[in-house]
């Protein structure tokens, strides 16, 4: 796709990153996909927050490289995953952005859930 546009976050559209003090825990058809204590928390515009999780804590062999995918003009381009496990319901219902923009760069080698693609996304406090 030629001429992507790239946008930077903003007053009209903030993007903050932040470390998760809680442990998360994705699961999916009663299976632990992802557990990790060290996720980060993506606050972007009016959206919901996102976690997004270290790759080194999900459990690949889960989950089935799709050929969807999308572009962000603050992020990039995003690569999604399916678990199989969880049906039609959890198609495409990882994301990743492989190569993200400086302004997001912490995100890179992590990935994000859809909430109503998966069983549960917990967040766990620390006691």
């Amino acid at each position: 796709m030629k001429g992507k546009q790239v946008k930077l976050p903003g007053p009209d559209h903030p993007i903050s990153i932040q470390r998760n003090p809680a442990r998360v825990v994705v699961s999916v058809a009663g299976r632990v996909v992802a557990d990790t204590r060290n996720a980060l928390t993506l606050r972007e515009a009016a959206y919901p927050p996102v976690q997004y999780i270290p790759g080194e804590d999900v459990d690949f062999s889960q989950l089935e490289r799709t050929d969807h995918v999308t572009y962000c003009p603050y992020k990039g381009d995003c690569n999604y995953y399916s678990v199989p496990a969880g049906g039609k319901k959890s198609v495409n219902a990882v994301w990743s952005y492989q190569d993200p923009f400086p302004a997001v760069v912490q995100i890179k080698g992590h990935v994000a859930f859809y909430p109503d693609q998966v069983d549960e996304i917990a967040e766990q406090l620390p006691t």
